[in-house]
């Protein structure tokens, strides 16, 4: 199963086409909690982009951060410099096996364990 990251949705949602809601429709990632506030608090959206990912939002399982998220997500933070919001996803995949669908790879894969794939097909 896959979690998706803040950009990949924020990427479907600039286009009522993009290939990425295709993606997202058909696979039905998870999200983090860290996602949902990154999505909806992110600083340029759009009122019709906001509509769009609350609908996508609401068809997604979702994951809280719990006391082992929080403790991966340290000794990630512990090994190289990475944002809190970073650390978290990663930290969400490692605890329940999620692949991590993300346009930032490099942010991520120096994590061992962590399957990361950018979806660049669709990604254009």
């Amino acid at each position: 199963m896959w979690l998706a990251d803040s950009n990949i949705l924020i990427r479907a949602a600039s286009a009522p086409d993009h290939p990425l809601q295709e993606w997202l429709q058909r696979e039905l990632p998870a999200i983090s909690i860290v996602t949902r506030i990154e999505v909806l608090g992110f600083h340029r959206l759009r009122p019709d982009e906001d509509i769009l990912l609350r609908v996508l939002l609401a068809s997604f399982d979702e994951y809280a951060i719990s006391k082992q998220t929080a403790a991966l997500a340290i000794e990630l933070r512990r090994q190289r410099k990475m944002s809190l919001g970073d650390a978290l996803i990663a930290a969400t995949c490692l605890e329940h096996g999620l692949k991590l669908a993300t346009r930032n790879a490099s942010d991520f894969e120096w994590i061992a364990g962590l399957t990361v794939n950018t979806l660049d097909s669709l990604a254009t």
